[in-house]
């Protein structure tokens, strides 16, 4: 009887832990907890901390108190000067309301079927009200704040708070953005071509002025040279003539010496003089000589 008793003892602790263990749950300082009962929500647990429940008919369910994300899915706008542009956002929320959260979403991936709509329309609404180069040159901050605004309104009735929404890319489709780099690339070489059409027609400017200058400092450099060289003959002629008036004699034997040494070269030429020609005056007086009768060159 006392084997028996014990038996029943050991069975009840065994179900009493059992029961205390499923009645017991932790809320951790990150979560907050919502405690329903078949599915029907009972109460919301907001505070960090140990709790109870009714085992085997209520249960927990847990949400993230901290800030959570939601990458939306690319989207097409037409901007007012009817370009499409794919846009790609995010949006950072936190769960602000679990019992309304549960009854409108249930859950994350509920939420994302509902909020994802409400982005792409928000950003549709605000960049459709600006033109392609405002949107990809970022600057929209005046869009993103109608976007923010309209989420935080539609955001409310989900339970949850709009914390940030942010453009992690916008960009032409990749048909039109071929296109447009290819027109692109187009234009920069018109550019190059004008550029270097430009370059080589001023190279030909250049040369030719310098060709010009070239010519210019030349003709001046001779017309200088021959100033001198004019000068110098003038100079040199004003002092043989200075020479020639001090001492004519002298002047008149050297310059037939001179003559004397070109016309008694020796070559092929024959050149027939008379001997008392007045070339052959100065051999008239030579010691031990006299004038020759004919002269040889």
């Amino acid at each position: 009887m006392n084997r028996s008793l014990l038996t029943i003892i050991a069975v009840l602790v065994v179900i009493g832990g059992f029961v205390l263990k499923g009645s017991l749950f932790t809320v951790h300082q990150a979560q907050q907890a919502l405690v329903v009962q078949f599915g029907d929500p009972q109460r919301v647990i907001m505070e960090p901390g140990l709790n109870f429940k009714i085992p085997l008919i209520q249960d927990v369910i847990y949400f993230d108190k901290r800030i959570l994300g939601l990458d939306a899915q690319s989207e097409e706008v037409l901007t007012t000067d009817q370009r499409r542009l794919v846009v790609d956002s995010f949006v950072r929320y936190r769960i602000t309301n679990p019992l309304l959260f549960y009854q409108t979403v249930r859950n994350e991936h509920g939420l994302r079927g509902r909020l994802a709509p409400s982005v792409a329309n928000a950003l549709r609404g605000a960049f459709g009200k600006l033109d392609a180069v405002s949107i990809i040159s970022g600057d929209r901050p005046s869009a993103m704040q109608q976007v923010f605004a309209a989420l935080q309104d539609n955001a409310q009735r989900l339970g949850i708070e709009i914390v940030d929404v942010r453009v992690k890319r916008a960009d032409f489709p990749d048909a039109i953005s071929q296109a447009i780099f290819r027109r692109m690339q187009t234009e920069r070489q018109r550019e190059a071509n004008e550029q270097r059409a430009t370059g080589a027609e001023l190279a030909e400017k250049i040369r030719a002025e310098a060709d010009r200058q070239r010519t210019v400092l030349l003709a001046e450099a001779r017309r200088r040279a021959e100033i001198l060289r004019g000068e110098g003959d003038a100079e040199r002629t004003r002092i043989f003539a200075n020479a020639a008036n001090r001492d004519p004699e002298f002047y008149a034997f050297y310059r037939s010496l001179q003559a004397y040494s070109k016309a008694l070269q020796q070559s092929d030429t024959t050149m027939i003089l008379s001997p008392d020609s007045e070339f052959f005056r100065y051999f008239e007086n030579v010691p031990g000589g006299t004038a020759p009768r004919n002269a040889r060159q």
